[in-house]
Parts: structure tokens; C-alpha cells; sequence
């Protein structure tokens, strides 16, 4: 859980929305209690990165990117 002043909140709001949207708690405090809790309103969509998965793909045939034979005629 991250802890913020309100002036902090003000000046990186935009920072705190991305912290919030990715799961982490972020807490606005008006000296030393805690007034306000930023959370997103939808679950966040995970974004993948490269590399993410390694190993899920163990094999890719030779021929994987072979036109198809069914499409031939309108690939002429």
C-alpha cells in the first residue's frame, strides 16, 4: 500500500491512477488519516509483454506460414 500527502496526489495523479489500475493500493492522507482510497472502477486488462509466455510455444512446423491449399486460386 502506497501513502500519499494530498499535495503528492495532486501534483502525480496521473501516477497514482496508473498504480491503482495495475492492483497496487493507493491511499490519499490528510495529515496522518487516511481519507481517500483510489481503486478502478473495471478490472485492469492485463497488457502482455514479449516474452511473457516462454516455452508455451514448444514447436512451429517448417511449413507454418505455406500458403494454404484450399486458398491457391486466389492467391494467383
Amino acid at each position: 500500500m502506497s501513502t500519499f500527502t494530498i499535495h503528492e496526489a495532486k501534483t502525480h495523479l496521473s501516477r497514482l491512477i496508473e498504480q491503482a489500475l495495475v492492483g497496487e493500493d493507493v491511499v490519499v492522507m490528510r495529515g496522518r488519516e487516511p481519507v481517500v482510497v483510489l481503486k478502478p472502477l473495471h478490472a485492469a486488462r492485463h497488457k502482455r509483454r514479449l516474452g511473457e509466455l516462454p516455452g508455451l510455444v514448444v514447436h512451429m512446423d517448417k511449413n507454418f506460414d505455406a500458403p494454404l491449399p484450399d486458398f491457391m486460386e486466389y492467391s494467383k
